[in-house]
């Protein structure tokens, strides 16, 4: 939707209930710049992230100010600080423009994937992209020649780039996201050992102690060397010996694919060339997700979007299993 400068009737934020919005015509871009400055606390910041000029979303900052008769944000340095108003308005205002937003979604009786020409931008790890990407653009293709699939990689367990429209979906493990964001499970996943054919792991079973004295390459964006694997061996007086850190799990595979190393990755992701081992001690199994946002939730495309892309996750897992 096109932002315009706040200088419609606006309504009482005070009690920001659905039932008043139905009574009064709110001034929807007000509610938008209330958002973006709650997300921001930044007045710079929230007037590029919805394309106003500083000047105008100053303008209004100060018309909420006189609305709720709370400063709202107060200066603390080079940045404003929310008042416990503030606060209390960011665990409602997100679910509220959500709700109107998707009230206002236009109807879906006249829309045909056939004519679909746009750009959708799915957010996931790198070794979900390995794995997905080729059916998930064949799926596509299929009921939407004229749309495109950007498969970008997932920096942070942020809701961010949701809540911003720059990603239509998200695939990953559930992190500290907005209360606001939609999910939907998709599958169930455990981390396993994987070796190239011919390892001298797979002459004989894998105990702890003979995975512990193999050399072992590991994926971590944050270049940790450590995880959850180090724990439990550590309760066995154990320690493996990590020689190798790389971003991802596609990484890690080809490095073990060329070499004696152990990689650890999850059982979805693993290249045909590699073999798979359990690995010799317990280590805690991830949920995988869907996630987008709702002031999505009703609009057309989006709604095709995700049935699409859930629907061939769900097809490809379960003729894996």
């Amino acid at each position: 939707m096109r932002h315009t400068r706040c200088h419609q009737e606006v309504i009482a934020l005070d009690a920001l209930s659905i039932h008043q919005l139905a009574m009064t015509r709110p001034d929807l871009n007000l509610f938008r710049a209330l958002d973006a400055l709650l997300a921001t606390q930044s007045v710079t910041e929230a007037a590029a992230r919805l394309g106003l000029s500083v000047s105008a979303m100053s303008r209004c900052l100060s018309r909420l100010r006189s609305i709720t008769g709370d400063p709202l944000f107060v200066r603390a340095g080079a940045r404003l600080v929310p008042t416990p108003r503030a606060m209390s308005l960011a665990r409602r205002v997100p679910g509220i423009l959500a709700d109107i937003e998707s009230v206002l979604a236009r109807d879906d009786d006249t829309f045909d994937p056939a004519t679909l020409d746009r750009t959708f931008q799915l957010r996931a790890n790198e070794g979900f992209i390995y794995r997905f990407a080729a059916p998930l653009i064949a799926a596509m293709q299929s009921d939407a020649p004229l749309a495109r699939l950007h498969l970008a990689p997932k920096p942070t367990k942020d809701a961010t780039a949701l809540r911003d429209g720059v990603a239509d979906l998200e695939i990953g493990v559930l992190g500290d996201f907005a209360p606001e964001v939609r999910t939907r499970k998709l599958f169930e996943d455990d981390f396993i050992a994987a070796v190239r054919p011919g390892h001298p792991l797979l002459a004989s079973p894998v105990t702890p102690a003979r995975f512990a004295a193999a050399l072992h390459v590991v994926s971590s964006r944050r270049g940790l060397a450590v995880g959850p694997v180090d724990a439990a061996l550590a309760e066995l007086g154990l320690t493996r010996q990590v020689v190798g850190i790389v971003p991802g799990f596609p990484d890690a595979m080809e490095v073990a694919s060329r070499s004696d190393l152990v990689a650890q990755v999850p059982r979805s992701v693993l290249r045909r060339n590699l073999v798979g081992l359990p690995l010799p001690v317990p280590v805690p199994g991830i949920a995988v997700s869907a996630m987008w946002h709702p002031r999505f939730e009703t609009d057309p495309e989006q709604r095709w979007f995700r049935k699409v892309v859930i629907a061939t996750i769900l097809r490809i897992q379960a003729g894996s299993d």
